[in-house]
């Protein structure tokens, strides 16, 4: 008995909606709101002059990533754990130590920016805002299962394409783009090489590594009776299939590209200096809405 062709195409869906994961999803929370500030301070500050480094760094984070998701899946455990079968123990205290100092930096980026945000909108404190978002963030995730939680992720990866859309929308000179992205004319000055280290920095963030991994183990945990790839003498290669596949469709590079353009074109770079706010992230929203 043949499938109707709506049947057919909402098998299809389901398919894709099962390949695409934890790559997807941990490359999509690399576009976080400390990161669109970043690479919207470059664009506004430097127009094209960075995109170059969206073309550097999208092989070593599809290698990395992919990496990283191969461990969690074949193991069956996250990287500190693998770290602790073969590492001493003050090595792996030390990783951990500095992976979490380095996570609240970027928690607390990425909560002042989602509170000057807010503001923005709707008015008020920012402070109130961002402990709004926190308590929300805890909350959800000491009460809410991971099962239920992550069709929501994947989800809310959609709301990027908004960047997408926005570069399509505004007038951008595509030509002069791509050319400074492929034959790029550094800039010597400090400013500009610091802003190079920022975007490496938010584009390649360590917690990706250990989010991912840790996403495959919860992936497996999910009751669909997934074992660690190790213990398999044959057939893994359909695992490692999707993993390449979710990373490589979730690499966070691919909406970053549009950040620069976005930014370019929709401020006035005096406008952007004039409302900076010294370098905030509310300030090239201003220069925005300007």
């Amino acid at each position: 008995m043949s499938q109707s062709p709506k049947s057919a195409g909402k098998k299809r869906r389901n398919i894709i909606f099962r390949l695409l994961g934890p790559g997807l999803v941990t490359g999509a929370a690399d576009d976080d709101p400390s990161g669109i500030a970043t690479y919207s301070q470059a664009g506004a500050q430097f127009g094209y002059a960075l995109l170059w480094t969206v073309f550097l760094t999208t092989p070593f984070m599809i290698a990395i990533q992919i990496i990283s998701a191969r461990i969690g899946r074949v193991t069956g455990k996250g990287l500190a754990a693998n770290f602790s079968l073969f590492a001493p123990r003050w090595l792996v205290i030390l990783l951990v130590s500095l992976l979490v100092a380095a996570n609240i930096f970027n928690i607390a980026a990425d909560i002042g920016a989602m509170g000057e945000a807010l503001s923005l909108v709707i008015g008020g404190l920012t402070h109130e805002h961002a402990l709004i978002f926190a308590s929300s963030s805890v909350l959800l995730q000491v009460f809410v299962p991971y099962r239920r939680y992550a069709p929501v992720l994947k989800l809310l990866t959609l709301t990027l394409s908004v960047y997408v859309a926005t570069a399509f929308t505004v007038k951008i000179p595509w030509s002069t783009a791509l050319l400074s992205a492929l034959w790029p004319r550094p800039i010597f000055n400090l400013d500009y090489f610091l802003m190079i280290v920022a975007v490496l920095g938010t584009t390649i963030s360590p917690y990706l590594f250990f989010w991912q991994a840790s996403q495959e183990v919860e992936e497996m945990s999910l009751g669909k009776g997934h074992r660690p790839l190790r213990e398999f003498r044959r057939g893994g290669d359909p695992e490692i299939g999707r993993i390449t596949i979710d990373t490589t469709v979730g690499i966070p590079n691919t909406i970053a590209f549009f950040y620069n353009p976005d930014d370019c074109c929709g401020f006035e770079r005096r406008r952007y200096h004039e409302y900076s706010d010294g370098g905030t992230s509310c300030g090239g929203s201003k220069a925005l809405g300007r």
